[in-house]
């Protein structure tokens, strides 16, 4: 069990080092793309599935409550929360477009949809970046591989080159927390 636990550690300790010669960059080039939004009146958008649904909806709290420090709130909403619309959609167009539709119908121009994939293909984030793409919005991409068609759809893309999802994850999570800090620094001054 001991392998077991020393083995995950190593893992991380050597995604944070690569995370940290190239990551580093497109963290900053996202915090810049989520302050510009918010300058103009946007809302970020945030999708993913699974664990990644669950980080969309840690990242809408930090930005609709607060990270740090006292601030106004800013606009930003978890598309995995509304298990109605979910739901819905699923059943009457399919899972593929559980995130499209929504986007379809709340995402505008100078927006911007975060989308999660740690494949960086599934199905219903690529078309939800489709959607975003039409609507005129800005795409934030995470994912846990390098060189995916998620990563060539976005404006920006933290791309960690990890084992698995959980450690993908655990560096998003970094990365995600240091865009919630720098946006934040930017508007609670």
């Amino acid at each position: 069990m001991r392998q077991v636990v020393l083995e995950a550690i190593t893992t991380h300790k050597a995604l944070v080092e690569e995370f940290e010669k190239s990551g580093v960059d497109d963290v900053v080039l996202a915090a810049e793309m989520i302050v510009n939004c918010y300058k103009h009146g946007g809302c970020v958008y945030i999708c993913g599935n699974g664990g990644s649904a669950a980080d969309a909806q840690h990242i809408a709290g930090e930005l609709v409550g607060r990270f740090k420090i006292e601030r106004k709130a800013m606009a930003a909403v978890a598309l995995s929360t509304d298990t109605s619309v979910l739901t819905c959609i699923g059943n009457d167009y399919g899972f593929e477009d559980v995130f499209a539709r929504q986007v379809e119908g709340l995402v505008r121009e100078g927006d911007v949809l975060w989308a999660f994939s740690t494949s960086g293909t599934s199905k219903n984030v690529v078309n939800a970046v489709k959607a975003a793409k039409d609507a005129g919005a800005f795409v934030l991409a995470f994912t846990g591989k390098k060189d995916t068609l998620l990563e060539d759809m976005a404006d920006v893309c933290v791309a960690v080159d990890a084992p698995g999802s959980a450690a993908a994850q655990e560096i998003h999570q970094i990365a995600y927390h240091a865009i919630c800090e720098l946006v934040e620094k930017h508007f609670g001054r």
